[in-house]
């Protein structure tokens, strides 16, 4: 597998205000000088994203809003993906302070060839890396490499265009996958979850508590813990940073916004040779900025969650895709052989053709066939135009001019 570097400084202090680098120590702080981006000096590094005491005015080596950065890892069991003995990469995702987050920030910077682009600067390296460690079990990995950046790289704002003055077009992208499959190195999920004794099995279980505690000894903090059908399948490690993202010190944070979701005991936590349901894939957009699955289980949509769309986006309460604000938070109950769906406008159903919500809509039992939301037997779902301008666009049955599919993210 690959190897670990970590950065290692003397103590740790509570995290109620900026802490001094001095006062931080082990798998706390991680540090990298890989990645490019602007150059930061120690003055405008002295605060500690989240927790400045001060406004910070120069967010190319200060993040903002996004302060909190989540390294999220899948683990993909059926259909499998990436080695038998490592997660896989999902992405690196900017939070804001209070668990909210924004997507698709700068449609001027979004691209369509993320292997273009890093071929061009010779990252061959980098995409070999890639091309065994971050997967899709469901679509190509160039096209769910593009939705990491497009929507989440594109809001982390040392990343932006005015940081990379007189840079070759495309220096921030090699920038955000060399620093992703960096930090990817040192969180090492399989190692921590083995040394704990917590492997992959079709018959053992694990407690909540378990995973949490052997995280902690690896990483220093909690993480946010999710499962699909009681199994195990994705990791989230929060940071905060002092400095950039590209060369800044990353802090383990303490998880803001979405909840684990697995149960407290019963976890499965299933090989990749088969046997048990998988975990997500890229794209769509969710809560704590966190990506909705594409491929996995094919289990109803259950409980609180949001409806992601593979181009990127979400829906909102109306039932429309929108790609520049909050998702909608959307019910579903069990309903006969499959699930029904409500937002804050109403009940959710096809009305001649479209997907609504509202106070007067007749209610649709939906499925999912796959990890999509299905209408009858079809998942296939078409909109009415391209919502990446920030238009709120309808859903339809058919006939539109964008095929789209629609997933579902707990919260």
């Amino acid at each position: 597998m690959y190897s670990k570097l970590l950065v290692s400084v003397s103590a740790v202090l509570p995290l109620a205000a900026a802490i001094p680098l001095d006062s931080l120590y082990g798998r706390s702080l991680v540090s990298y000088a890989t990645a490019a981006g602007p150059t930061c000096s120690s003055s405008d590094s002295k605060q500690l994203s989240c927790h400045n005491t001060t406004k910070v005015t120069n967010t190319c080596c200060f993040n903002s809003p996004g302060g909190q950065l989540l390294q999220t890892q899948f683990w993909d069991s059926n259909p499998a993906t990436g080695p038998d003995n490592s997660w896989t990469v999902h992405g690196l995702w900017p939070d804001n302070c209070d668990g909210s987050f924004q997507q698709f920030c700068d449609s001027s910077r979004e691209s369509t060839d993320i292997t273009g682009v890093l071929q061009s600067f010779g990252q061959t390296d980098l995409l070999d890396f890639m091309n065994t460690y971050w997967k899709t079990n469901s679509g190509t990995d160039e096209v769910f490499w593009e939705h990491e950046w497009n929507k989440h790289g594109t809001c982390i704002s040392t990343f932006d265009a005015a940081c990379y003055p007189g840079a070759k077009k495309g220096q921030d992208i090699v920038d955000f996958f060399t620093k992703t499959t960096d930090l990817f190195k040192t969180l090492t999920t399989y190692d921590f979850l083995s040394a704990a004794g917590i492997t992959p099995s079709t018959t053992k279980t694990y407690t909540l508590a378990q995973i949490q505690a052997a995280i902690v000894k690896g990483h220093g903090k909690e993480a946010t813990v999710n499962c699909a059908s009681g199994a195990l399948d994705e990791v989230w490690y929060h940071f905060n940073v002092y400095g950039s993202a590209q060369s800044g010190q990353y802090v383990a944070a303490n998880p803001i916004g979405s909840k684990s979701t697995c149960p407290s005991s019963g976890i499965k936590y299933l090989p990749k040779n088969g046997g048990g349901s998988g975990g997500d894939g890229g794209g769509g957009s969710g809560g704590g900025g966190g990506d909705g699955g594409d491929g996995g289980s094919g289990d109803p949509f259950s409980g609180k969650g949001y409806m992601n769309v593979d181009k990127g986006g979400c829906l909102i309460s109306t039932g429309k895709w929108y790609t520049k604000g909050t998702c909608a938070t959307f019910t579903a109950a069990a309903s006969g052989s499959g699930f029904t769906l409500k937002s804050s406008k109403g009940t959710c159903g096809i009305v001649s053709g479209q997907f609504q919500c509202g106070s007067g809509v007749s209610s649709t039992t939906f499925t999912t066939s796959g990890n999509y939301l299905a209408n009858g037997n079809s998942s296939s779902f078409s909109a009415s135009g391209d919502a990446s301008g920030g238009s709120q666009v309808n859903i339809l049955t058919s006939g539109g001019s964008t095929a789209v599919k629609i997933t579902w993210q707990s919260v």
